[in-house]
């Protein structure tokens, strides 16, 4: 068996290749990065690091040549990856790769809000057009993610957000990594989209109250409409617009959240790795401890 990880230089994409590099009867793991010489402890185990720009069609058909089945990391840029995933679609078609499970979000069909979904449900549609064998795994919002707003909220005693009554099943990156490894290195899954969630959907009260526990204080949930949240959120020095961009995506997510588009709460991180699923307290609990003493 001869794997593909894109990104591999990524958190998520070096963990799927540790994960892998580990499996027996794997003939070949091909680590395609921009930055190889971040991954020089993974080629002294013995991957083939290798070169690859998704803005370089020739050199990325050249870095995923041999490869049988690949991960496709998505991109970061959200203007541009659409493009960039189509590109490494037909590189991989034309390297002779059969397979490729892609990183995509939960929902992503519209009218989903998120400004992620598009993008995602773009590059869902070519897998499914390409003639290849597809596996979409899509993760639900990191609980990583939740790290700093669980800080913010034990500072400020508040937690401040436009999720309505909507609830979220954070998922570990552990978890994601673990699953995208069962799925590349085992064989099936072919035409399977998997939800990939941690074990509870939390709403803001109960994140809030998780918070409490954790900071071992009281935190006031304080719902906002989108436009207040905007504003909270930007302030008034964003000369270059950076913060307004990632305020307009930080209250995309919340929006989602509240239509009810990630709601999903699954059971597959469960069934593919044998192992049950990350809580979000889990995550948090080692961040947030030396906050109380």
């Amino acid at each position: 068996m001869r794997l593909v990880v894109t990104g591999a230089s990524g958190q998520l994409g070096r963990r799927v290749a540790e994960l892998l590099i580990e499996r027996p009867r794997l003939e070949a793991l091909i680590l395609v990065t921009r930055t190889p010489d971040t991954l020089a402890d993974l080629a002294a185990r013995g991957a083939d690091v290798r070169r690859g720009d998704f803005d370089d069609p020739d050199q990325l058909r050249r870095a995923l040549a041999g490869g049988d089945r690949m991960l496709l990391i998505s991109g970061t840029d959200l203007e541009r990856r659409v493009a960039q995933h189509l590109a490494a679609i037909l590189a991989a078609s034309a390297a002779g790769v059969r397979h490729i499970a892609y990183t995509s979000c939960l929902s992503p069909a519209p009218p989903n809000p998120a400004f992620v979904a598009p993008s995602h449900y773009a590059t869902e549609r070519w897998l499914e057009e390409s003639g290849l064998g597809w596996t979409i795994l899509r993760n639900s919002l990191y609980a990583e993610y939740q790290i700093a707003e669980a800080a913010r909220a034990i500072a400020t005693g508040t937690l401040v957000h436009n999720r309505g009554a909507g609830q979220v099943a954070y998922v570990s990156r552990e978890d994601c990594a673990a699953t995208a490894a069962a799925v590349l290195a085992s064989p099936g899954h072919e035409g399977a989209a998997y939800d990939i969630t941690g074990p509870e959907a939390l709403s803001a009260p109960a994140l809030a109250a998780l918070y409490g526990e954790l900071g071992e204080r009281t935190i006031e949930v304080i719902p906002l409409d989108d436009e207040h949240l905007m504003t909270r959120l930007v302030g008034e020095a964003d000369e270059d617009g950076h913060l307004r961009y990632g305020a307009e995506l930080v209250t995309s997510f919340g929006r989602s959240i509240r239509e009810g588009f990630m709601a999903g709460c699954s059971d597959t991180v469960a069934r593919l790795t044998g192992r049950p699923a990350l809580t979000l307290r889990q995550v948090l609990q080692p961040h947030c401890e030396h906050r109380v003493q």
